[in-house]
């Protein structure tokens, strides 16, 4: 659920919609694909040491269809259910995909902000898995990404709650007392946006596989315009609609998910980095056929009425949002492009993630007329 780009699913396997589901496996669910499989003894053995309540094998697994970096499994015995995550299969980033530190960030963040799925187990230990991962609670309830649950879409004035919604739980995270949460050390804020840009920026130099004109634009413009941070939060980081579980009246959030980045920063970015995901049914093709989402349907707010609720919410000065929005849009082409370097060198073979190349160059190209054409202010 960590990543919302869509490419056709694999031949013969259907991603069930939203809301659909058979035999009581959560909607969204299907088979584990060939190569992300778990070692299931391991796993009932480690759930048997480590979860009280949990009953013992057999154990039924299926895999969360959405998400492009780290993997997430739905666990089944008897009535018993949990949700397991671990990180992807191959070599990976220095600092990424940093399971136990995620788990520590829930057990900390469940008791103030309750949205948050609370971790049954944590297992630091590589030889069971292979990798360290946890267990947390699962939460039942709907993902809304490119469709909403049986594909019927809503009335505009509930599309509207939803949008609000959004912006809500994003404001109400954005308020947590992160001191008296136990999270205080979770993060640096001094000097937060600016190690950002840095560090996104070296990142892309790691993957680059080809020169990309419009970086000689978009690069210095980012860097010589950081602006003064609007504050310390804690930040989730990859905040959007499909990382919420929603009720099936949609009407409520159940739960926020996908905590990896979770850290103390301005709160700005976050909101920047939700906005990049937030898409109108005007917006160029690479964001609507990129990042194919409910959001264009008739209800949803634009951007600039996203902001606006939101520092109606906080009381935040939102003023220089287009340049957060500028950098969630390269920030999000880096992500991509690591993506596509994995599976260009053959460490992933999950087929999605042969356009990523190309998406990311897309994302770059629109950042950077931004930038030109106003400092990011026109996207809103």
């Amino acid at each position: 659920m960590s990543h919302p780009l869509r490419e056709p699913e694999s031949q013969g396997e259907r991603r069930p919609a939203a809301g659909e589901g058979g035999s009581g496996v959560p909607p969204g669910t299907i088979p584990v694909r060939p190569g992300e499989e778990l070692d299931l003894a391991a796993v009932a053995a480690f759930l048997a040491r480590h979860v009280p309540d949990f009953p013992g094998p057999p154990l039924e697994v299926r895999q969360f269809a959405a998400g492009a970096s780290n993997l997430t499994y739905w666990l089944r015995a008897g009535t018993w259910q949990a949700v397991l995550r671990r990180p992807p299969f191959g070599p990976l980033p220095p600092k990424a995909h940093d399971m136990v530190r995620e788990a520590t960030v829930l057990r900390h963040l469940h008791p103030a902000f309750p949205l948050a799925p609370r971790p049954l187990a944590v297992c630091a230990d590589p030889s069971v898995l292979g990798v360290p991962f946890y267990v947390m609670e699962y939460r039942p309830g709907v993902v809304v990404d490119h469709e909403f649950p049986g594909g019927r879409v809503p009335p505009s004035e509930q599309c509207r709650k939803v949008a609000h919604l959004v912006v809500d739980t994003l404001a109400d995270l954005h308020a947590v007392d992160y001191g008296r949460a136990g999270l205080a050390d979770l993060g640096r804020p001094q000097g937060f946006v600016r190690r950002q840009v840095e560090g996104w920026i070296g990142r892309w130099r790691r993957v680059e596989t080809e020169p990309i004109p419009a970086l000689d634009r978009l690069l210095p413009w980012m860097e010589e315009r950081v602006p003064e941070p609007a504050g310390t939060a804690l930040i989730h980081n990859d905040f959007k609609l499909n990382n919420m579980i929603l009720s099936p009246a949609l009407d409520r959030v159940v739960a926020v998910l996908d905590w990896e980045m979770a850290t103390l920063g301005d709160p700005l970015f976050d909101l920047g980095v939700s906005l990049s995901y937030w898409v109108h049914p005007d917006d160029p093709d690479v964001l609507r056929n990129g990042l194919p989402t409910v959001t264009v349907h008739p209800g949803f707010i634009r951007r600039g009425e996203f902001v606006h609720r939101y520092a109606l919410r906080t009381g935040r000065d939102v003023s220089g949002i287009g340049w957060y929005l500028v950098f969630a849009y390269f920030k999000l082409a880096v992500i991509l492009q690591q993506i596509y370097y994995r599976w260009r060198a053959g460490q992933t073979r999950d087929r999605r993630f042969a356009s990523f190349g190309e998406k990311a160059r897309g994302l770059i190209q629109l950042a950077a007329e931004a930038a030109a054409a106003g400092g990011g202010e026109g996207l809103l």
